[in-house]
């Protein structure tokens, strides 16, 4: 399955509690649609959130985060893993 990459540009600050609520959300509502949000990672101070998918398609992992809390990523980009 493809891996992507989507970036979150928020206005101002963001938690990372409220980070970790809204991935919560999205592991209750992913199955559904074949989707597995593996990590996210957030930069506080300059409203970036980053999260690792496996989906079958970028339409379809952006489904899944406007299903499950509203915030659609302003980015998608399907990546592949380097060692």
């Amino acid at each position: 399955m493809p891996l992507f990459m989507d970036v979150h540009h928020m206005e101002g600050n963001v938690s990372a509690s409220d980070v970790a609520g809204a991935h919560q959300k999205d592991l209750e509502v992913q199955s559904e649609y074949g989707v597995n949000y593996l990590r996210y990672w957030v930069d506080e101070s300059a409203g970036k959130i980053f999260c690792l998918v496996d989906a079958p398609d970028a339409q379809t992992a952006a489904r899944v985060h406007q299903e499950a809390h509203g915030l659609v990523a302003d980015e998608i980009y399907q990546v592949q893993e380097g060692f």
